[in-house]
Parts: structure tokens; C-alpha cells; sequence
């Protein structure tokens, strides 16, 4: 069993909801597993310690979770058109791993949710893009094939899943929110494992 490193940040529960259907997405795909992960809050200044260990919802990544992953979808809401400071934080300390050109081949997606319609979903899917290319991963999109694509009157774009969470991130995952994010889960990880037979095929 291979795993999709399914990594996010979430503060209000709406960036979860959306990894969470990815993660269905990717368990649908026999023989990949979704594990699930995401990074602590970060602060410009520090009064007290996270834990080590979230009191709930996934654990913390480790660089490892990255090195041991066949693909990765990365996910955070949206900053003023960018990623949140606690995922740039993070990958921010990867550079041992883009030394070592561990990710290098591999597979990624990206997805976000901002309040608003034009909260700049997709300048925030292409800024996540960006680490992700100078890891020498391989970016994975949502093609038009998929008919919620053009359908769509709330979230979703060819750059990756996205979710309109409202001023008060009450907003639930609409229908078709929930199948481009299912769709780009699937297709990350059929990604995945056609990408690593390519890799053994090479070195074998």
C-alpha cells in the first residue's frame, strides 16, 4: 500500500473539509492510502509552545511524511491571495529534501478555500505551486473533461480543488466543490502510481 501525503492547514474547519473529500478522492484508487497530516500554527511572537501533538484532528507533518509519500496535495486557505503563513513556514524548511531531490518526479495538487468567490483562489493555488516546482515535482490539475468544471457556481478551477466558505466559513462543500475535489484526489493518485512504475521501470 502506497501513500499520497494529503498535508493542509486549516483554522476554521473549511480547508479539513475539503482534504477530507481529496482524501476519499485518493482512497478510492486501489492500493494508494490518503495520510492525512498538517502543520502547527506560527505567530510573530511566541508566548507558549505548541504541543508536540495536536489535542485533535491529524498530526503534525514530519519531513519524513514528505520523503516517504509517492505524491503530495498540499492545502490552505487563502491569505490575500496567497498561502497561509503556517504552510509557507513549512515549506520553508524543506530545503534538506530539495537537496537531496527527494521529491523530485513525484506528483502534487493543491487546493484552497477562501471566504469569498473572488478571494483569490486561484492566485493562491498558483503561489503553493511555486515550492512545489522547485522540488522538481509534477503538477496535477483538474482537466475539463470534468463536466463540474464548467458547472460550477461556486468553487473549483483547472489549478486545483477550491471551496467558497463565506464570510464566516459556515458554508458547506457544495456538490459540485465535493466531486472536482474527489476527482483531483483520484487522479493525484492514479498519477502517483503510474509515475512510480515509470521510476522502477527505469531503475530496474
Amino acid at each position: 500500500m502506497h501513500d499520497i501525503l494529503v498535508l493542509y492547514y486549516s483554522q476554521q474547519g473549511s480547508t479539513l473539509a475539503l482534504a477530507q473529500v481529496l482524501a476519499h478522492g485518493i482512497h478510492s484508487v486501489p492500493g494508494v492510502q490518503a495520510r492525512v497530516r498538517t502543520v502547527p500554527k506560527v505567530a510573530t511572537v511566541t508566548t507558549v509552545a505548541a504541543p508536540p501533538v495536536p489535542e485533535s484532528g491529524a498530526p503534525y507533518v514530519e519531513l519524513k511524511d514528505l520523503g516517504e509519500c509517492i505524491g503530495l496535495a498540499l492545502g490552505s486557505p487563502t491569505r490575500f491571495g496567497n498561502m497561509a503563513a503556517s504552510m509557507k513556514y513549512f515549506l520553508d524548511g524543506t530545503s534538506g529534501l530539495w537537496m537531496e531531490g527527494a521529491l523530485a518526479g513525484k506528483p502534487a495538487a493543491v487546493f484552497t478555500s477562501t471566504a469569498s468567490m473572488h478571494g483569490g483562489q486561484e492566485s493562491t493555488l498558483l503561489s503553493m505551486m511555486l515550492p512545489l516546482l522547485h522540488h522538481g515535482m509534477l503538477i496535477v490539475g483538474l482537466p475539463y473533461t470534468e463536466a463540474a468544471l464548467t458547472a460550477t457556481v461556486t468553487g473549483g478551477t483547472p489549478y486545483g480543488a477550491s471551496h467558497v466558505a463565506g464570510a464566516n466559513g459556515s458554508a458547506q462543500i457544495s456538490e459540485d466543490e465535493r466531486k472536482l475535489a474527489f476527482a483531483l484526489g483520484k487522479r493525484l493518485a492514479s498519477t502517483a502510481l503510474k509515475l512510480l512504475d515509470e521510476r522502477k521501470g527505469i531503475t530496474s
